[in-house]
């Protein structure tokens, strides 16, 4: 541009509502009101029209002093200070996975909608496909969903479809987030959910067998559990398995994968989960990714789209995006899915990781976790007014009750530095002097002493 013509340049007017009065008139007069305002009459008076108390601007000067002197009230926790689990955990996190991530190529990709141009992006997300079928021995798996609890709903929504059934068997040592998350998906379907109570941290098979029968539709559990334990899967499995179209389907988490069966080889149908663990960070809840796997005789049926590699023209190799069953593609009526986006830079995230570790890697960093929580449940047990709620065996996460008020406790822990658990009388009332411990290989042996000396002071 010439500088000496910018005098001569008009200011356009580029206001997004480019209506005219007399357009907007006859827009009100068509929905059949005198007013616009009349349209926010749903909204209580109460919240419509706030008065809001701010402050006067600041310059960004002021705003960054503002916001550090409210920051440095944060108490800092170190990594291996923290035993919160419940779904999000904190594992090591190989500086290669941010290096690459990093990469503005990666990091500003979006969805890829052309091919020929998008044969990066395309071929990480069939690695992270191919990763989540090796993992969970699963047939095919799809090009990554939001997290762990919508994953979880659109494996039901998946099921009712392929049955026509409704009734849903769920167990209440699945998460409790991600229980929620299935009822609020399901409300509007005339689903009728059916919980199932726990017996000693697993899903209590009697109640299992009481209920189910040829109207249900799928049994859904997670292995391991919300509370760490490991599900009898196989007994499980027979149970639904002696009713032909009622699905399984099995929340999982992938780290445990590296020294259990996999879903597949238990009879699952379903299989879904959080990737979070796979090299991504905690990030104050999200964003996180959710996987999906399946069986092949349901590929049209699964939900979101398929990345697939294949031969061009010229006979060499591309990757597509294949089965793409949702409204943006295909006729609104047929679409499974409204999942638009997919976290794809979360997705290679977990494939890059994951091609680091390896399987040894992963078993190894399983076997890790398995052990030092198992050193601290056994600990902890020996100390008064302390004890582990459950006796079944369980993996990275457990239970521990205490005689003691749990604020006081937790309390106690966070002065000297340490988020010690999860309350879970939030979500359980019958365990409200119990809490969940989370240890993972980012927890040292002496930061469970250091765990242990405060509960020992404490008891």
């Amino acid at each position: 541009m010439n500088l000496k013509n910018l005098s001569a340049w008009k200011v356009i007017d580029m206001g997004y509502l480019v209506h005219s009065d007399k357009d907007r008139k006859k827009i009100l007069k068509e929905i059949g009101i005198s007013d616009a305002s009349s349209l926010f009459n749903a909204v209580p008076k109460s919240i419509a029209y706030p008065k809001l108390d701010l402050p006067s601007p600041l310059s960004e000067k002021e705003i960054k002093e503002k916001l550090e002197i409210i920051g440095a009230k944060n108490k800092p926790v170190n990594d291996f200070s923290s035993f919160l689990g419940g779904g999000a955990y904190n594992h090591y996190i190989p500086a290669a996975v941010r290096a690459i991530t990093g990469i503005s190529e990666f990091y500003t990709a979006y969805t890829p909608y052309q091919a020929e141009i998008s044969q990066g992006t395309l071929q990480y997300i069939f690695e992270f496909q191919s990763f989540i079928c090796h993992m969970t021995g699963m047939d095919i798996a799809n090009a990554s969903m939001y997290d762990g609890a919508s994953s979880l709903a659109e494996a039901v929504l998946m099921a009712i479809r392929l049955n026509g059934k409704k009734k849903i068997l769920l167990s209440k040592t699945v998460n409790p987030e991600y229980r929620l998350t299935c009822k609020t998906y399901l409300q509007a379907k005339n689903v009728r959910i059916v919980e199932l109570d726990y017996e000693d941290g697993k899903l209590d098979l009697k109640q299992l067998v009481r209920n189910i029968d040829d109207d249900a539709a799928a049994v859904i559990i997670q292995n391991p559990n919300f509370f760490g334990c490991f599900e009898e899967v196989l007994r499980i499995s027979d149970i639904i398995k002696s009713h032909s179209d009622c699905l399984f389907i099995v929340a999982v988490e992938p780290v445990s994968l590296g020294i259990i069966k996999n879903p597949s080889s238990y009879g699952a149908d379903i299989v879904t989960g959080d990737g979070q663990a796979l090299g991504n960070p905690l990030c104050l809840g999200g964003p996180y990714l959710g996987f999906f796997a399946c069986r092949e005789k349901f590929l049209r049926q699964i939900p979101g789209r398929i990345v697939v590699k294949t031969i061009d023209a010229r006979g060499n190799e591309a990757f597509v995006l294949s089965f793409q069953t949702r409204e943006q593609h295909i006729r609104k009526s047929k679409a499974t899915s409204n999942i638009c986006s997919n976290h794809s830079l979360n997705a290679l995230a977990a494939a890059i990781y994951l091609s680091i570790i390896g399987k040894t890697g992963l078993r190894d960093l399983a076997n890790i976790c398995l052990q030092r929580a198992n050193y601290l449940a056994e600990k902890i047990d020996n100390i008064k007014d302390f004890h582990l709620k459950f006796k079944s065996l369980f993996f990275n996460e457990f239970v521990v009750e205490t005689d003691n008020n749990i604020e006081h406790v937790l309390r106690k822990l966070y002065k000297e530095g340490i988020l010690g658990g999860i309350k879970l009388g939030n979500y359980y009332p019958e365990l409200k002097n119990c809490f969940l411990v989370s240890v993972t290989e980012m927890n040292s042996v002496e930061s469970l002493n250091r765990y242990l000396n405060v509960l020992n002071k404490i008891g």
